[in-house]
């Protein structure tokens, strides 16, 4: 619930950009509140809740956070280099060429000195009961997709010498995303698509940043 009472803002300040239709910047004139924004969000919010249990509500909720977060750390990473040539800002920077090879390794062997067999068990599909080896291998696509991540990482990393802290809070939130699950991937995976048509749709013809950095 505390997620979601700022989410009628977000959906103001992206309708403001003209990444969303006007009506969901439009404001109550007694209450000074985005009245139209926050119906929807209640019943976006309140209709998937009756027929979902509290854990998939929010294990929903959180993966979606985590998301927003690792596409800041992206964002930062992307405009590392402006920020230096501007010098409007200090931007705080530790060379990641070397030091996150070597703290990825530390993490590793760490796992290795206390569980041996994690890469055994992560290698050997157990399906549950009543489960095919289908489905015993889609519960680890999840952390399939953060090896990939974290081995693109490594590389960019020493090739690029990227900023050492965006690249720990990716791979940190995109961590916490894989232990939420193959069934909350997919949830999430039909919002975000859903997302990116409504962006497609209506959001690239008629944001005011993207009309910016045209012209």
């Amino acid at each position: 619930l505390v997620f979601q009472i700022g989410q009628p803002r977000l959906w103001m300040a992206m309708s403001r950009d003209g990444l969303l239709p006007r009506i969901f910047s439009s404001i109550h004139p007694r209450f000074n509140t985005p009245w139209f924004a926050t119906i929807i969000t209640g019943l976006v919010v309140a209709i998937p809740a009756l027929f979902m249990n509290l854990t998939e509500v929010t294990d929903l909720t959180s993966i979606g956070t985590l998301f927003a977060f690792v596409v800041v750390c992206t964002g930062v990473l992307y405009k590392d280099k402006e920020f230096k040539e501007s010098g409007t800002r200090f931007v705080p920077y530790f060379n990641s060429q070397f030091l996150l090879p070597i703290l990825i390794a530390a993490i590793f062997g760490g796992i290795y000195y206390y569980y041996p067999g994690f890469v055994s068990d992560f290698l050997t599909l157990k399906p549950a009961e009543g489960e095919g080896m289908a489905a015993a291998f889609s519960h680890k696509i999840p952390m399939l997709f953060f090896l990939i991540v974290l081995a693109v990482m490594l590389v960019l990393s020493f090739v690029k010498k990227l900023s050492l802290i965006p690249i720990l809070g990716l791979l940190s939130c995109l961590y916490l995303m894989t232990e939420l699950g193959i069934t909350n991937w997919m949830r999430f995976g039909i919002w975000l698509l859903a997302g990116l048509l409504i962006y497609g749709l209506y959001g690239f013809r008629n944001s005011k940043l993207g009309a910016g950095a045209v012209h």
